[in-house]
């Protein structure tokens, strides 16, 4: 349950408490609040844990320095704590910061690992179910790992022919290619999710997480099937957030396990991962020459330079995209 916001102990006066619920009330995702605390920790451990309002410019300087010339920190990540750093004192402590005089991280382009298709169908036939069609609709659709497993019974839409994918990467929503050849394993995962909910409710712990905000204005949402994780853990278990017996979905390390696995039983000589078969998604739709824009807006990428990493592309049209699962 790790994708679950911790409680935080009402009027905490602490520092790091504090700044996690200033970042609630700014309504940004969770995800940024992990990124955000794990760096202004990192940077209070590094001072020997003296208080943000008694360091200085120089000392942001010398952190973000350390990372770069130290610890050989990627340039993107270097970028992500200073913007966490920057955001506490700026934003949290209402402290002006003077330009930093710091040694930047070289940013070194790394072209994406992507299988082929036949490794890509190779690997996926190794992984055993339900992980299985987890991963499909990563290669199939474009998910990430956790985009996959945070799907809900309602996110798969088989009329319009989309998954929709929410608060993904920057908590952005989007709509992308629901692979034809997996809808009736889909209606078969969502059978079995409906047989483990009836199960679940019968012994009164039928209820899922929901976001803070959405068990507030749908108070019975919870119960319902269609809030369902369409990937359920095998096992109901307590959160030890708020105390409540529930069922959560797969853990993440799960897939990835098995994933990594059957990557070695394949013998893929590759440095592949999970994340791969979104690369791979996005390169099989570019070697087969579809709009450069679509991919995009399939992907969620912000900037098309982004999408653009995966090779020069003639464009054509984006409709009639088929899905590298329906091949």
């Amino acid at each position: 349950m790790d994708d679950i916001p911790i409680p935080i102990e009402p009027g905490s006066t602490r520092f790091i408490p504090s700044v996690r619920a200033f970042i609630r009330a700014r309504g940004m995702a969770y995800s940024t609040e992990q990124t955000y605390i794990h760096w202004i920790k990192r940077y209070i451990r590094f001072h020997n844990y003296r208080h943000p309002k008694e360091l200085s410019a120089s000392d942001i300087e010398s952190f973000l320095s350390y990372l770069a010339v130290q610890k050989s920190t990627a340039k993107a990540t270097q970028d992500i704590a200073l913007n966490a750093i920057v955001f506490a004192y700026r934003e949290f402590m209402n402290i002006e910061l003077c330009e930093l005089n710091i040694v930047r991280a070289k940013k070194t382009p790394k072209i994406p690992v992507v299988f082929t298709h036949n490794e890509a169908k190779d690997v996926i036939s190794r992984v055993a179910p339900p992980s299985q069609l987890a991963v499909e609709l990563m290669y199939g659709g474009g998910l990430r790992v956790m985009e996959a497993l945070r799907l809900r019974v309602k996110d798969i839409d088989f009329g319009m022919g989309v998954i929709i994918v929410r608060s993904g990467k920057g908590d952005k929503d989007r709509r992308t290619l629901l692979p034809k050849s997996l809808t009736k394993k889909l209606e078969a995962q969502i059978n079995e999710v409906k047989a483990l909910h009836r199960y679940d409710t019968e012994r009164g712990v039928g209820g899922v997480y929901m976001p803070n905000a959405l068990a507030r204005k749908y108070p019975s949402a919870a119960s319902s099937l269609e809030w369902q994780f369409l990937f359920p853990a095998e096992k109901a278990s307590i959160d030890p957030r708020s105390n409540t017996v529930r069922r959560h979905h797969l853990h993440d390390s799960t897939v990835r396990k098995l994933v990594k696995k059957a990557i070695n039983d394949a013998q893929v000589l590759k440095h592949a991962s999970c994340h791969t078969f979104r690369h791979s998604f996005a390169t099989r739709l570019l070697q087969n020459n579809y709009d450069i824009r679509t991919i995009q807006e399939l992907m969620g990428h912000s900037d098309v330079k982004t999408t653009e990493i995966y090779t020069h592309v003639t464009g054509k049209g984006g409709q009639g995209v088929l899905s590298p699962m329906d091949e």
